[in-house]
């Protein structure tokens, strides 16, 4: 045990080649690294890949960056029902900005992002295909925009160095500069986005990620990450033309991005692929919220705060989606959920384990001790379509990124002093969710976002960019410290004396 407490301090403070290791050393590869024993040990680049492409699954969970992104902000919140769903308070602690390095959520996340940066460096430094590496990078990049966006400070190693020597550690500003130097030098040599499978990297995605870089610029490179932020003309024009570089256009129904054969909308961009019969976290999507007692079941757990749903006018379309196939296979349309909940053929009352009808409500307490309302307390939801044949092995791709993202990216950028007409947009983004379009302004457009991309892991990055993450709201009511625009760095990593800790952590 001593000799694996030398390895593990070894390899956090190292961080595994711009990665972390994982943390269960007897029976996990530490970094991602495969010999391939026919081969004479060398590095088996193909399964590395495929490994980092793999890891986008990670972002499927109820957890890690899902939660991190959604419900420290004023979407979604978890909260503690009886002697469920409280987990040492760690989910309470994401709404109301409580959180602590030791949240696991928190330590998970940042080793899992690590970790696949690694995977992502071993197939940049070792493989002979030239298209390997062209992916590894944009994957690279992908995994360290997260990271800049989360924790702030970026641990890296240049090639070559000892594994056992410290790692460098670059500042917010660093490790956006090289992203975005990355993105820029490959994106012109990835492939165009494969009809029907956004699941491969493509240069759609590459330019999607780079508008989102220069959308975010100010605030990664603001010197105090409370702001001011200050969005450069020249960033904004930067985000215009990335999108511009973008060939796509958006489905005609809003949930075709979201149902079992998602993979043939034309709006997605990159997704995490899902394969029937395989399983999949994305399930987590329409259980963590619903009732056991529905189809399909569910562990009532997160929900929707009122004030968030109250932001959607009854027309808009994004909200529920409903027909009779649904109504057969469920009872209840998808999407958000309030009210009495039916079985499927939407005729029978659903009752919940007390007996009670189950009736959901949007009263709602990050502390349940009530036995109905531990039972139906909080707007439910399901933003991805399930398949009534396949509930335990959905095959929904998970969206990361979609068309009308990058079109709001736009209108946003323009409204921020890029050159281009903001309103068309907001009327072509409106016309599909069947409600009236407003003139676009900075404030209606990032209430635009929030109803065009609840729940997609955008809400916490579009309220710190607008101003508003620190904010009161309905389950939180005081102003937050500043120190929570970023995340903590987890205590393992701190072996390494070239990271600090967050500001006030």
């Amino acid at each position: 045990m001593k000799r694996n407490n030398i390895i593990k301090s070894i390899l956090f403070s190292s961080t595994l080649f711009l990665g972390v290791s994982c943390t269960n050393l007897d029976e996990e590869i530490l970094d991602g690294y495969n010999a391939d024993t026919g081969s004479g040990g060398s590095v088996n680049s193909t399964a590395l890949l495929q490994s980092a492409i793999e890891g986008l699954r990670r972002f499927q969970e109820q957890g890690e960056m899902f939660t991190m992104d959604e419900m420290s902000t004023d979407a979604l919140v978890g909260p503690t029902r009886g002697g469920d769903w409280d987990d040492n308070a760690k989910w309470r602690q994401f709404h109301v900005h409580t959180w602590g390095p030791d949240n696991t959520e928190i330590v998970i996340a940042w080793n899992d992002l690590l970790s696949n940066v690694y995977s992502c460096n071993q197939v940049i430094e070792n493989s002979p295909d030239a298209s390997q590496v062209r992916q590894a990078r944009f994957l690279r990049a992908f995994y360290y925009y997260n990271v800049i966006d989360l924790f702030g400070q970026v641990p890296y190693r240049e090639a070559g160095t000892s594994l056992e020597d410290d790692a460098k550690v670059w500042t917010r500003s660093e490790a956006t500069t090289f992203v975005i130097s990355e993105l820029e030098a490959v994106v012109s040599s990835l492939p165009a986005r494969t009809a029907g499978d956004p699941s491969i990297i493509n240069k759609d995605a590459a330019n999607f990620l780079l508008a989102k870089l220069y959308l975010n610029k100010g605030v990664f490179n603001a010197t105090d990450v409370s702001g001011t932020y200050t969005f450069d003309v020249a960033d904004m024009n930067k985000v215009v033309s990335y999108v511009d570089a973008i060939s796509s256009s958006l489905a005609p129904d809003y949930w075709d991005n979201f149902m079992p054969t998602n993979n043939t909308s034309p709006e997605l961009l990159f997704t995490s692929k899902n394969i029937l019969g395989t399983g999949g976290g994305i399930q987590s999507r329409w259980r963590m919220g619903m009732h056991y007692n529905q189809t399909p079941g569910g562990w009532n757990g997160f929900a929707t705060v009122a004030e968030y749903y109250n932001r959607f006018d009854a027309a808009d379309k994004r909200r529920n989606k409903t027909s009779p196939s649904i109504i057969a296979n469920f009872g209840n349309p998808i999407g958000f959920q309030v009210g009495q909940m039916y079985a499927p053929g939407g005729v029978i009352p659903l009752k919940d384990r007390n007996n009670n009808p189950l009736i959901f409500t949007p009263e709602l307490t990050l502390v349940i001790s009530d036995a109905t309302a531990i039972e139906t307390a909080g707007i439910r939801t399901q933003k991805y379509e399930p398949d009534p044949a396949n509930l335990d092995n959905p095959e929904n791709d998970y969206v990361l990124m979609r068309y009308s993202d990058a079109l709001l990216m736009k209108a946003e950028a323009i409204k921020r002093g890029a050159t281009g007409d903001a309103d068309a947009i907001m009327v072509e983004i409106a016309t599909r969710a069947g409600i009236p379009a407003v003139s676009a302004t900075l404030e209606s457009i990032y209430a635009e976002r929030g109803r065009e991309l609840w729940f997609e892991g955008w809400r916490r990055n579009d309220m710190i960019r607008f101003g508003k993450f620190l904010e009161p709201r309905e389950l939180k009511p005081g102003v937050s410290d500043p120190k929570y625009l970023i995340f903590p760095i987890p205590a393992d990593a701190l072996f390494n004396p070239n990271m600090k800790q967050n500001p006030g952590y």
